[in-house]
């Protein structure tokens, strides 16, 4: 499997992945990826200022995710607790994986790539937010050596639960 960044021929295949999100999310009854978003402009903007990153195997796309190194500023202030650290970080937004390789551990295999990315830029800290619903992401992170860290608020004022990794 080769975790790369995304290009703007990736669109259609990163979409049909977050659709299949979106569509569980809703059948699960979570308020999240709801409302068109995310959609097409998003994905393009993450590829133009090269956050957009999917992983491939036999040259198809089966998981993509977002990873930002310019901070974040819903990140400014956090509620019902603290971050681990203050320095800089890296940010994931987007994971999302087809369904057919669901259950593969392939989100952890995003995140260990995230890692690895930080490491070569001698960045320290990873933080990601997830919906409260989203029990399954939660799991993930802590499985992945994530803290709870408390509550941010996106920019439309919608609460998710934010965590944070230090690499060693």
């Amino acid at each position: 499997m080769k975790f790369r960044q995304s290009v703007k021929k990736d669109v259609d295949r990163i979409m049909e992945i977050i659709e299949q999100a979106q569509n569980y999310f809703k059948e699960q009854g979570i308020d999240q990826w709801q409302n068109g978003y995310p959609n097409p402009e998003v994905i393009l903007n993450d590829i133009d200022n090269g956050h957009s990153y999917v992983l491939v195997k036999d040259n198809k796309i089966i998981a993509t995710a977002a990873v930002s190194f310019d901070g974040e500023i819903t990140y400014n202030t956090i509620y019902n607790g603290k971050w681990l650290s203050n320095n800089e970080f890296a940010v994931v937004h987007r994971v999302a994986v087809d369904n057919a390789y669901k259950g593969q551990g392939l989100s952890s295999v995003i995140l260990n790539n995230v890692k690895e990315i930080c490491l070569e830029k001698d960045m320290y800290s990873i933080k990601i937010d997830t919906h409260k619903e989203n029990i399954s992401m939660q799991n993930l992170l802590k499985k992945n050596g994530f803290e709870y860290c408390g509550v941010i608020l996106l920019e439309n004022k919608s609460e998710r639960v934010a965590f944070e990794k230090i690499l060693v």
